[in-house]
Parts: structure tokens; sequence; C-alpha cells
């Protein structure tokens, strides 16, 4: 178990407790298998190509740098706007819902302080409501 006083959100605080990358890459790898398997997120599932490895890498480094780590969507990718680049698919309560589940779940399964789990659980809640808003399902 990741243990550990830090007060997230702090410098690369969240980044460290998250595992930095690989841990980070560990909590995308069972959000997707989540995502094949749960039955509440075929609608989401559907909205992935059917190979993951990049949507994979793109979540994981977009995780690094909003975590506090180091940049990595930006220098391989860009810059990135969350809400604006989920505006094509329509995105609603349901899927909302069924993305945090399985992310959720994902969290679950890493060893970091439970007091850690919910934090991290709770800021992954503003991305997805800004999503929906995006998406005009808010």
């Amino acid at each position: 178990m990741i243990n550990s006083s830090m007060e997230y959100g702090v410098g690369d605080n969240s980044y460290t407790m998250a595992g930095k990358l690989a841990g980070i890459s560990k909590l995308v790898d069972d959000f997707y298998i989540n995502m094949d398997n749960f039955p509440e997120a075929k609608k989401v599932r559907a909205m992935h190509s059917s190979d993951l490895f990049e949507s994979k890498k793109k979540l994981a480094y977009f995780l690094s740098g909003w975590l506090g780590g180091p940049k990595l969507y930006a220098e391989n990718y860009g810059s990135i706007n969350i809400p604006a680049a989920h505006q094509h698919l329509s995105v609603g309560i349901e899927e909302s819902n069924a993305w945090l589940l399985c992310m959720e779940k994902a969290i679950d399964q890493q060893p970091y302080e439970a007091a850690f789990k919910v934090y991290l659980l709770e800021q992954l809640s503003i991305p997805a409501a800004r999503i929906r808003m995006a998406c005009g399902r808010g």
C-alpha cells in the first residue's frame, strides 16, 4: 500500500500517491478492463476504438499531468480542453456514471491509501460533469 501523509493536490503529491506513471498506467489498465467487462459501460466502451492502446496511453499521459506529474499529454499530443475534446460524443448522466463506476472500481484495486482513493474519485467527478455539460446533456 502506498502510504503517506502528503497533502493531495499540492505539487506532485497526487502524482506520487498514484504511484507515478507506473501506478497511473496500472490504474488505466484496470479502468479499461472494467470498461470491457461492466455491462453498464457498454455505451461508453463503444465510443472507443477496438484497439485501446492509444486511448490507454492518452489517459495515462493526461492523468500524469493532471495529478501534478510530468505533462506527458501536452508533450506528446499538445494541449487539450477535456470538455471540448468530448463535445462530439453523446455523454449524459448514464454514460458519465458508467465511466465513474469503471474508474471507482479501478481505484479500489490500487494500493492507494483510503483517503487518496476518495479524493481521486471526487476530483475525477469534476471533469466528468464538465464533459456532460459540454455534450449538452448536463
